[in-house]
């Protein structure tokens, strides 16, 4: 017998539009468990009711909860989806296909505006007239790389007001590491010039900049000049660190973000390379939750949505392992995120660009592997402990939930609680929790008196959820 929705739900169906927009779907609770978007409306809601839908167990999951449907309109589909991931990311709906660490990646960034542009590094991409260069997957590599660069490039750091008449320079300058605009030791313009080719050494354009460099310490060696040779010497070291790092793969110095994709048993690995300039500056695997019972292409949308939602940099080419129905649609959408440059999304079949789509699927799958080979050996390991446990303290069962109290004070003055839990060994750590304590006067010193407000409220709390 075929799935039949509530009266409800049957009204909502029938009156639904044939325009685009938002649908958010709700649970019992009125809680929003998951956030689509659709060409017609009516046409897509309708689908998770049909008898098409009963081969999908994630459906079959979904529709079981939905006692209520809300819809928003929009003007077109472009629209709806920058509607649809604002929603998503709000709600944070269950059934929706999410990044496990949803994490900024780490830019260095030129404040190109400025008369003498500071070197700096952001998690977040302004259209403030700054230069942008990354992503790296790191911090501690943005900053490495920053460390070298300045040996080579020996930029300001300090919070001055540069006018060139400074009396004094800082320490910096006096041991090689900034070459002091605040005193006039370089004029403005030198110090510019100096930025733009430690733009060109990131943007990975350092050719000219190493050739100038060389002939410039052969000039100091014949002119017998040899520490000024020493210093640039050190210079092409530090250049030749930052670029033996970036590897070409591309002869087209093509900006592209290549991705690939691996599944196993419902979990699933996403693989980014990002390619700038034709040269490879970093890699990174992301684990989706909310995957199963997904296709492979509705899996790479729902990812190209999430992580490019807000992402401040977003290359002119993305390669994919295979075709995805909303290609187009989020052409349209990245181009406006690119403020009108053309995004195309290419699905190769051959050549260069589909050696490095097997590339990133190769790393994706050992990523795969290595994660549920860890999985597997945490598993083992709190199953042992949560064992332990249960003989230690005598219990009948292995204990399924552990919740831990402890009392401080801040400041001297305000007492709380803290409270963290655990779900079958594992931190459940949107369930920790801190407590005001309102029975014991501030300045007193009463940890039992405190924890059992603690305690007593959270019991109080538990029996009303239940009753």
């Amino acid at each position: 017998m075929s799935f039949q929705p509530s009266e409800h739900i049957r009204t909502i169906l029938d009156n639904l539009p044939l325009k685009p927009g938002v649908y958010l779907m709700k649970d019992a609770q009125g809680k929003i468990i998951y956030v689509g978007k659709a060409k017609k409306l009516r046409n897509r809601v309708r689908s998770y009711f049909n008898a098409s839908a009963e081969s999908n167990v994630k459906t079959l999951r979904l529709r079981g909860s939905i006692h209520d449907i809300d819809f928003i309109v929009e003007d077109n589909e472009v629209k709806a989806l920058i509607l649809e991931e604002t929603l998503i990311k709000r709600y944070k709906p269950r059934y929706n296909i999410s990044l496990k660490d949803d994490k900024r990646y780490p830019y260095i960034r030129i404040r190109w505006q400025d008369a003498y542009p500071k070197v700096e590094t952001t998690r977040r991409v302004v259209n403030d007239g700054s230069r942008y260069f990354g992503p790296y997957v790191a911090m501690w590599a943005v900053q490495n790389t920053l460390q070298t660069l300045r040996k080579a490039f020996p930029y300001v750091t300090c919070d001055r007001d540069i006018d060139g008449k400074d009396e004094r320079a800082c320490l910096f300058h006096d041991i090689k590491l900034c070459n002091a605009p605040c005193i006039g030791a370089v004029s403005q313009a030198e110090y510019r010039a100096m930025i733009a080719e430690l733009m060109d050494v990131l943007g990975g354009k350092s050719e000219d900049v190493v050739a100038r460099l060389n002939t410039e310490m052969n000039a100091a060696a014949e002119g017998l000049n040899f520490e000024r040779a020493a210093q640039i010497r050190d210079q092409l070291k530090a250049i030749e660190y930052i670029t033996r790092e970036h590897k070409a793969v591309s002869a087209s110095l093509a900006d592209q973000d290549v991705v690939a994709l691996a599944r196993e048993d419902g979990d699933a690995v996403v693989q980014i390379l990002f390619i700038r300039n034709g040269k490879l500056i970093g890699s990174d695997a992301r684990l989706l939750e909310g995957a199963d019972g997904e296709s492979d292409s509705e899996v790479l949308s729902e990812f190209l949505k999430r992580f490019y939602g807000d992402a401040p940099d977003v290359p002119k080419e993305l390669l994919l392992p295979q075709d995805i129905e909303e290609a187009r649609i989020i052409e349209r959408w990245l181009r406006d995120q690119r403020g009108g440059k053309r995004v195309q999304i290419t699905v190769p079949q051959r050549g260069d660009k589909r050696q490095l789509i097997d590339v990133a699927t190769d790393n994706a799958c050992e990523t795969l592997r290595m994660l549920r080979a860890q999985w597997e050996a945490d598993a083992h390991k709190q199953e042992s402990a949560l064992a332990e446990l249960q003989t230690a303290l005598n219990l009948p069962n292995v204990p399924n939930r552990i919740e831990c109290y402890d009392i401080s004070t801040t400041q001297g003055t305000a007492i709380v609680a803290s409270r963290v839990v655990f779900l079958r060994g594992v931190p459940r750590k949107n369930e920790y929790r801190r407590f005001n304590i309102r029975t014991v006067q501030h300045g007193g010193s009463d940890d039992y008196q405190s924890m059992r407000e603690a305690l007593t409220r959270r019991f109080n709390r538990w029996k009303q959820a239940y009753d």
